[in-house]
């Protein structure tokens, strides 16, 4: 039961007249300097936890509430959960004197044989599955417009619990889903790090996740995990390493047709194309197309464990743009703007990038300079790093002349 001066009462009202949701407050705490949840701001509602000193300043920013009043509802809390404690005791010794009256005799050792009872038993973990279950679920929806910065801030709470799950023992079958779940928490980790343009984390994380993966024995996770990871060289001027995990991701998927299976052919044909190899992107390409063609439902889903069709038109742009063939790269750029939603910066940037280099291909070095930079200048600080930095780099290499010197000034200043 909630305090009705206590912490709970205090932060869920301000949330219900302020009109905004657990996760824009949750935002909110964030951008403040402390990484959170949705869950944390539910569980401080219902009190099952109370805020600890650490957390009164980030809420004195998202709630406009003072210090001393966050202190004063949080001590609110704390004696209305003592003297909660108290009237349950007072209740088990009156249901114990009345048993006795009845004649119900009561066995003190009987509480401690079922506590031991129950550690001798094998421990279960289906309950800690569901939460990171849907930990992944929460998480692999995307940026939604927020930075790479942003999220992996939101998720440091839940790392945190899924590495203590993962050293508690419990039954094989629950272990399994549990760190097929881990497989795909800690890919996303990863794709955030090889976003931000951390490269040696990404690394790190890539590798936990596929570690993960091949315990979990699952074929489209493992398959996913790979050909997630073979965009890490790929997009960072490695392409040989990335045409070979590509290929084990497709060796991993099988011949049944999934998103995992489609991405890993995408992603192949990328790398090839990086790789001069035209007449084997050209075939990676095809069956890409193919199994586009066969996949449908969740396998579909605009996540980042989905294939939906505006990532295949983002893939096969940036396949066609490195193949040197700008009137399909064009046709997939505008059909991948079509279909992206308006939050989506990364995703614009990089297409808009891919126009650019189109081009450049086309022998107008200035207008893809032009274009390079305005996308550059429209950009939110907290987006002009990592990929996609890495992206206008490259393009700023192939530039020469004036055009080189326009890009290089919109890159360095801004």
């Amino acid at each position: 039961m909630v305090a009705p001066d206590g912490i709970g009462t205090l932060l869920r009202e301000i949330r219900e007249e302020s009109g905004r949701s657990r996760d824009q407050l949750a935002e909110r705490l964030s951008a403040a300097g402390r990484a959170c949840d949705a869950e944390n701001v539910k569980r401080w509602e219902l009190e099952t936890r109370l805020p600890t000193t650490a957390w009164f300043p980030a809420i004195v920013s998202a709630y406009g509430l003072g210090e001393e009043q966050i202190r004063r509802a949080v001590a609110a809390s704390r004696r209305h959960r003592s003297l909660l404690k108290e009237d349950e005791d007072v209740e088990r010794r009156k249901f114990l004197g009345a048993a006795v009256t009845v004649g119900v005799v009561a066995f003190p050792g009987i509480a401690q044989a079922r506590e031991h009872i129950d550690g001798a038993l094998a421990p279960t973990g289906e309950v800690e599955v569901t939460y990171f279950e849907g930990v992944f679920e929460r998480h692999q929806g995307g940026y939604a417009g927020r930075s790479p910065d942003a999220v992996l801030g939101l998720m440091q709470y839940d790392l945190s619990e899924l590495s203590a799950a993962l050293r508690r023992p419990m039954p094989a079958g629950d272990r399994l889903d549990l760190v097929r779940a881990a497989a795909g928490i800690t890919g996303i980790v990863a794709i955030i790090q090889h976003d931000r343009g951390d490269q040696a984390d990404s690394h790190r994380w890539f590798s936990i996740a596929e570690k993960a993966a091949r315990e979990s024995g699952d074929r489209r996770t493992l398959s996913w995990v790979l050909a997630r990871r073979a965009m890490l060289p790929l997009n960072y001027s490695a392409p040989h390493r990335a045409a070979a995990f590509a290929e084990a991701a497709r060796t991993a998927a099988g011949t049944t047709p999934t998103g995992a299976a489609t991405l890993a052919s995408a992603v192949h044909s990328r790398a090839l194309a990086a790789l001069g190899d035209t007449e084997s992107a050209l075939q990676a390409i095809a069956d890409t197309e193919s199994m586009v063609q066969r996949i449908d439902g969740d396998k579909t889903a605009d996540t980042w464990f989905g294939y939906p069709g505006q990532k295949h038109h983002v893939h096969l742009s940036q396949a066609y743009t490195l193949l040197g063939d700008t009137n399909a790269a064009r046709r997939h750029q505008d059909a991948a703007l079509a279909l992206t939603r308006s939050p989506s910066v990364m995703t614009r940037a990089l297409l808009s990038l891919d126009i650019a280099a189109c081009l450049r291909t086309d022998g107008d070095h200035s207008e893809a300079a032009h274009t390079a930079a305005t996308v550059w200048s429209h950009l939110p600080p907290a987006h002009r790093s990592g990929l996609v930095r890495a992206r206008a780099t490259n393009l700023l290499d192939r530039l020469d002349g004036r055009a080189h010197a326009h890009l290089r000034e919109a890159l360095t200043l801004i």
